[in-house]
């Protein structure tokens, strides 16, 4: 869900190279139509909306007739809802919080209790990949005072681990990747304030300081998803270029 631009469409791209195959699924036809044929002749794709309880159970259909089976769910459609109303707590509206909470929770929900479903009705394991973020436990108050976002994203990590906790004696494994500012469609103000980009330089320290690129977070949803990590569930990676263990400093005092 979530697969045709972004983090998403990167994960994609390295799961069809490792040999799999893929249904992504995005709102935007166009860019559904873009994703296959980049993806090629292993990938099929939906047009839907995440936030509809129907479209995660119609990929997933999609996926059986078209590849034979379902063996893994990679949650990424989620997004920012400032334009709806998101910001800090005083300023926080009603549409804000509920547009919110239904792009990046609500729809997550529909998309892995639809897998849930299919696995247990082929009597089969599975893999649920979630994508959550570091401010669901690590804030960021000058630069990401996004609270309904924030509270979305740590919620995601409660019931990932819940539901991992549930479902493990049927082998469905849930886990979750993190990760802090990635230059994606969603972070195009973050990319373009200088102010934010100074920080980063600090609070995501590793390979010389900078925005993570999508393609960061291959490696680990690739593991994650594969039968490499049988034994792992209800685990929190964060993909983060160090931002969790690191203070991040902002103003003239950077050079």
């Amino acid at each position: 869900m979530g697969g045709t631009s972004g983090l998403g469409l990167s994960a994609a791209k390295a799961f069809v190279a490792e040999g799999a195959r893929v249904v992504v699924v995005g709102r935007d036809a166009e860019k559904v139509r873009a994703a296959e044929g980049m993806l090629g002749v292993h990938a099929t794709g939906l047009a839907g909306d995440a936030m509809r309880p129907d479209t995660a159970a119609r990929a997933i259909a999609l996926g059986v007739e078209r590849f034979g089976g379902f063996h893994g769910l990679y949650h990424v459609a989620g997004g920012s809802g400032r334009r709806q109303g998101d910001g800090p707590l005083h300023e926080l509206t009603d549409e804000g919080w509920a547009y919110t909470l239904s792009e990046n929770l609500t729809s997550l929900l529909y998309s892995n209790r639809a897998a849930v479903r299919q696995f247990l009705a082929q009597h089969t394991g599975g893999s649920v990949l979630n994508m959550s973020s570091v401010l669901g436990w690590s804030p960021s108050p000058k630069f990401f005072a996004t609270h309904a976002y924030a509270t979305a994203k740590a919620a995601i990590i409660g019931l990932t681990q819940s539901a991992a906790a549930h479902y493990a004696p049927q082998d469905i494994r849930f886990n979750i990747l993190a990760p802090a500012l990635v230059a994606t469609p969603m972070s195009q103000r973050a990319q373009a304030d200088a102010a934010v980009l100074n920080f980063i330089k600090t609070k995501q320290p590793l390979d010389g300081g900078r925005i993570g690129q999508p393609a960061d977070a291959d490696g680990a949803a690739v593991f994650l998803l594969s039968d490499e990590a049988r034994f792992v569930t209800g685990q929190v990676l964060a993909v983060d270029g160090g931002w969790c263990v690191s203070e991040g400093q902002s103003g003239d005092s950077i050079q």
